[in-house]
């Protein structure tokens, strides 16, 4: 039986980043934002390799689509794994999965062998192993922190998620800067370790917390899917978010990262040089400032309507980054953008995680990352191949108003029905 939680589940620990006290949670808080910041990292210097390399938009649509379609065929296959066995070995056969992609990186770079096949098969290796990480890593939480704890541990999972996604591109830029491809990509192997040696070695409590769990239920499929959407249709606040994030990963997603080697280009930036790392650390500047405001005395505390208005602002700060041609205005934009952006996924995710029912919590939050990470393949239709024939820019302004549109809809309906306000 699931507790509906809204705005006020923050008031259910007053202390401002609650579950970074605990000692357990620091240890998980910390190892699955490195290996976040590790998998954007990877992104960032292959990225540019290819783009130099091919010259091919459509090669960067494709990494967005090979990145996230095994979220949309196997989300929620993962979290029902993640309910039947532990999810710690699943999370480590992830974390091998991509130390492998990035060391034949590595050694393709260094022997100067990449062919665009190479590439096509190592990011489809890189989606695999995202897919087995996510969507458990989001179960092991609770197995993790007390019941009390459980509000902030969530949504400080969520910001940390989301922050090392953000940041991984600027850190990623400096790597790049520093060492070049070839070494950056291998010195970016080794930042999956951590994680697994943290899991390997993890506090006594996880281990007694999945001995406790519920008996797993049998993993159907397809099947799975419409039985976790039909129990679920009656609760507004999993919908809401399960939309929303759909919304948002099939029309824009972070699709823009991997052409941003073309929209640096366009602001003036011909190397991967400070201006560059800037560029593409300005979205995790904004995404830390709003990390620390999520935790920080619940001043955005998790409401459908507040993500939902928060996400209409990251359309906007897209649409004016894709028109302007002000290197320094550009930057102000994509601050704004992080920032909104880590705030509305991880409200989202915080509010799925919270009011997902403790039987079916794998596949709510499995059924979750196929809307809200596997449908953000389409994004790599909408903005990369798109913009392969009507350019970057313009591919972007255009599926971000539409998203604009769409959530806007959204937000008139569930107001109308007065869903949010029921949540």
């Amino acid at each position: 039986m699931s507790t509906t939680v809204s705005g006020g589940a923050a008031a259910q620990v007053p202390r401002s980043f609650a579950a970074l006290r605990d000692r357990d949670y620091r240890g998980y808080f910390f190892s699955m934002a490195g290996a976040m910041m590790a998998d954007s990292i990877e992104h960032v210097i292959s990225y540019w390799v290819m783009f130099q390399k091919f010259h091919s938009p459509v090669l960067n649509g494709f990494a967005v689509v090979s990145h996230w379609l095994p979220f949309l065929l196997f989300g929620a296959v993962a979290g029902a794994l993640a309910e039947r066995f532990d999810p710690r070995r699943i999370i480590q056969i992830g974390m091998a999965i991509f130390m492998f992609v990035s060391i034949c990186w590595g050694v393709l770079f260094i022997t100067d062998g990449l062919q665009m096949w190479h590439a096509v098969v190592l990011l489809i290796l890189h989606g695999v192993a995202g897919v087995l990480w996510s969507p458990t890593s989001q179960v092991l939480v609770h197995d993790i922190v007390a019941p009390e704890l459980l509000p902030s541990a969530v949504r400080s999972n969520a910001t940390s998620r989301y922050l090392g996604l953000l940041l991984g591109p600027g850190i990623g830029g400096v790597i790049l800067l520093v060492l070049g491809p070839k070494y950056g990509i291998l010195v970016n192997a080794l930042l999956y370790i951590p994680t697994i040696v943290w899991l390997q070695y993890s506090p006594s409590r996880i281990r007694s917390g999945l001995a406790e769990r519920l008996p797993p239920r049998a993993i159907k499929g397809l099947s799975d899917i419409v039985a976790t959407v039909r129990e679920i249709t009656a609760n507004p606040v999993l919908i809401s978010m399960i939309l929303l994030g759909g919304a948002a990963s099939f029309f824009v997603g972070n699709a823009y990262q991997a052409q941003m080697p073309s929209f640096a280009l366009d602001l003036g930036q011909f190397e991967a040089d400070f201006a560059y790392t800037m560029l593409l650390g300005a979205d995790a500047a904004g995404a830390l400032t709003a990390g620390i405001i999520l935790e920080s005395h619940a001043l955005l505390p998790p409401h459908p309507r507040t993500a939902i208005l928060l996400a209409m602002v990251w359309c906007g700060a897209l649409i004016g980054f894709a028109a302007v041609k002000l290197y320094p205005l550009a930057l102000a934009l994509l601050f704004i953008a992080g920032f909104v952006e880590l705030a509305f996924n991880a409200m989202s995710q915080t509010l799925v995680q919270l009011n997902a029912p403790a039987d079916i919590r794998g596949r709510v939050i499995g059924v979750f990352s196929m809307s809200n990470l596997g449908l953000r393949m389409f994004s790599g239709l909408t903005v990369g191949f798109v913009g392969g024939l009507i350019g970057p820019r313009l591919s972007l302004g255009v599926s971000a108003a539409i998203l604009l549109i769409v959530i806007a809809s959204l937000f008139v309906v569930l107001n109308s029905r007065q869903l949010t306000d029921n949540s």
